[in-house]
């Protein structure tokens, strides 16, 4: 899988790539991201990204140009085949969910985030040149560099050698298909944990009895 994330911010982005999983999977060859900064497209000496809204309001929109010549730079447009997607991080945008995540992971090979900033984007953009607005949730950010951020991260993250142990994926929370599952609770030592303050609180003896047939039921009767 590649990635392209469009941002103004790069460094938001490159900070949760030289990390932990995601660090590993790039380095492993199993995926790509690459950082591209919107100012470099751009051609006044103040590298100016964002403008006024015609009609008035507050605030400032990202403006179209610089967008169309990153994809045109990067060679995403105009044509590009139909596993590259282009998606804009918006908060009028589809919530970003496991279903989706695990749909990118299967049926795509390239994804291009444009990070939003301001008050959005020049409406053209969504117009002409992308494929889906992704939000994350019902709330504001300042900028689309978190929401990227998740994008690739969940979306990686279910990718063959990924994951050390590919069996975590199994019985996860909100798997394709069933969105409401939550994963059962799970306890590691010790069996028994003292606080300072006196009180006890133990495993469920059901868990540690090696009998796996009441393991499962448990299991399922608390997921």
């Amino acid at each position: 899988m590649r990635y392209d994330i469009l941002t103004i911010f790069p460094k938001l982005i490159a900070a949760e790539i030289s990390e932990g999983i995601v660090k590993r999977a790039i380095e492993k060859g199993l995926i790509e991201v690459h950082i591209h900064d919107l100012r470099g497209w751009t051609t006044d000496i103040r590298k100016t990204v964002d403008d006024r809204i015609f009609g008035g309001g507050p605030g400032m929109l990202l403006q179209i140009e610089p967008i169309y010549k990153a994809l045109k730079g990067i060679g995403v447009y105009p044509d590009r085949p139909d596993t590259t997607k282009i998606l804009l991080t918006s908060a009028r945008g589809e919530t970003w969910n496991q279903n989706t995540a695990h749909k990118y992971a299967v049926e795509v090979e390239r994804i291009v985030i444009i990070c939003g900033r301001y008050e959005g984007v020049d409406f053209r953009v969504i117009e002409h040149l992308i494929d889906a607005e992704i939000s994350i949730g019902d709330y504001i950010l300042t900028g689309g560099e978190l929401a990227a951020n998740i994008v690739l991260d969940s979306t990686a993250r279910l990718l063959p050698g990924v994951l050390g142990n590919e069996n975590s994926l199994i019985d996860e929370s909100h798997q394709p298909g069933n969105l409401d599952a939550i994963e059962y609770p799970q306890y590691s030592r010790p069996a028994v944990f003292e606080t300072a303050e006196g009180q006890s609180w133990s495993v469920p003896e059901v868990l540690m009895n090696g009998n796996h047939g009441e393991i499962a039921k448990w299991q399922k009767a608390n997921s």
